[in-house]
Parts: structure tokens; C-alpha cells; sequence
């Protein structure tokens, strides 16, 4: 169970639970302060809200090797804007290193090019940055950059809905083992609602997290809840386990809500 729970990330040198918590909807900084009671310990800090970056900056000064923050440009497509997102993101936390710093959603709103690549990596060898990274869609490209590239660590889409990454991700890891770490778990709330002719059982949130903990590649899944009810039920998944052969049903779940739902177009 230890192993479900638990992770060491080798880029940043640090041990976390494997529920990270994304920033992006949550303004309750008592529920941010929950969570981190409860053990939750990676972060990921898209540059906004100044409640949120109030409470992160407070953790970080108070004990800065017990979290991971990963953040990145809002744009990202020339090495200066990366650079400067750097800074202040530095300067906004009150820290002199970022654990993660990563390229968002790349080919839409950032690119990695010659020039920005070779700002990341400066990054990193300054120690401005420990890990470096970009958040994904295209699998083959992730792929691809999985198996030979400077980064660090793949934010990817995973869930029930889009386990693509198994064939298309997972397999090319070995060659370095960069750091996994999968969001959207319950493609956009989808995988919680029942699709048309469906009978069997409808995933809770918790079930979409377990489902991409169960996986041994994936180090990190973001959750992303918008209140501490939804925190709770999220952070719920680690006290379910791995999924059992009796939850296999998850799979065909996720397959079904893939083809009845057109604003989940991408390949499964």
C-alpha cells in the first residue's frame, strides 16, 4: 500500500503522495491547508491567484525540501517569455528554485523549440529549476520525448476515457524513466456521469484516480477540485487501493463515455 501512496521522484529528489493537487479552480486556502495536513505535497501552480500563491509561498518558507511546486509560462513560445516566467515565478514564491519548471500544453500554447529547450536546460543547470518538463496531448510526440530528450518529467492526459499512453507513452519509459504525471482523471467530469444506455455502474471521482494510480508508469495525478467536498472525495481514491479484477469494468466504462461523448473527439 505504500507503494500506491507514495512515490520518490528521482529529477527533484524528493518523496510524495502520488495525489498531487492542481491550483488552477481552488481559492480555499483552508482546504489547500487540509490537504497538506493530509500528506498532499505536490503542487502544480499555474502563475494565478494571489490567495493561492499567499499560502504556497507560506509553506514554502516554512519548510521548502518537504514540497514540490511545478509550474510554467502562461505562453510559451520564445526563450525570453520562458525565462522571465522563471523569474518571476522565483520571485512571486519567495524561493530560490523551482522544483518543476515545464512548457504547458505544447504545440498550443507553447513550443519546444531549439531556443526554448535550451532555456529549460539553462534553467536547470543554474538550479533555478531541478526538473524540467512539458505538459502534453500528443501522445506520439510524448513518446517520442520519453525516450530521448533532456526532460525531466510528461504531464500527460490519462484516464478510463484515454488510456492511449499505454500504448503510445508507457512503453518508450524505460530508456530513462522521466517522471509521469497525468491529469484530467475524470476527462473533464465526463467519467461521472452515466452515458445513454449504459447499466452498469458509474465511476466516482475517486475510482478515476485509482484508476490512473493503479498504473505502475504514472508517478503523480493531479487533482483538480473547485472545494474542500470535492477535495475530500478526491484524496478518498488513496484509500481505496489499486483497482481489483472486479473493477475491471472501469475500462469498458471509460470506452463507452469516450464514444458517446463528441467533446472527447481524441483517439482513446
Amino acid at each position: 500500500m505504500d507503494e500506491f501512496r507514495y512515490r520518490d521522484l528521482r529529477p527533484v529528489g524528493k518523496r510524495v503522495l502520488r495525489m498531487g493537487l492542481a491550483l488552477n479552480y481552488l481559492e480555499d486556502t483552508d482546504a489547500i491547508r487540509s490537504a497538506v495536513e493530509r500528506g498532499v505535497n505536490y503542487f502544480f501552480w499555474p502563475p494565478t491567484g494571489r490567495k493561492v500563491t499567499g499560502v504556497l509561498r507560506e509553506l514554502l518558507a516554512r519548510d521548502r525540501e518537504r514540497y514540490v511546486v511545478a509550474t510554467g509560462p502562461t505562453l510559451g513560445w520564445f526563450a525570453g517569455s520562458v525565462r522571465r516566467a522563471a523569474d518571476r515565478a522565483l520571485q512571486a514564491l519567495g524561493t530560490d528554485y523551482l522544483d518543476v519548471f515545464q512548457l504547458f500544453w505544447l504545440g498550443k500554447t507553447s513550443a519546444l523549440s531549439e531556443a526554448t529547450l535550451a532555456e529549460l536546460v539553462e534553467l536547470r543547470a543554474s538550479g533555478k529549476a531541478r526538473a524540467i518538463g512539458v505538459s502534453i496531448h500528443d501522445r506520439g510526440r510524448a513518446g517520442r520525448l520519453a525516450a530521448d530528450s533532456p526532460l525531466d518529467l510528461l504531464m500527460i492526459r490519462y484516464n478510463a476515457a484515454h488510456p492511449g499512453a499505454e500504448r503510445d507513452i508507457f512503453p518508450h519509459l524505460d530508456a530513462r524513466r522521466p517522471t509521469i504525471v497525468a491529469y484530467t482523471a475524470t476527462a473533464w467530469r465526463t467519467l461521472l456521469r452515466r452515458p445513454p444506455d449504459w447499466d452498469g455502474p458509474v465511476m466516482t471521482a475517486a475510482d478515476c484516480y485509482r484508476f490512473c494510480l493503479s498504473s505502475p508508469h504514472v508517478d503523480v495525478v493531479l487533482a483538480g477540485p473547485k472545494n474542500r467536498a470535492e477535495l475530500d472525495d478526491d484524496l478518498s481514491a488513496l484509500d481505496g487501493g489499486p483497482l481489483s479484477p472486479d473493477e475491471a469494468w472501469m475500462r469498458e466504462f471509460g470506452r463507452v463515455v469516450h464514444d458517446r461523448s463528441p467533446k472527447l473527439g481524441w483517439r482513446l
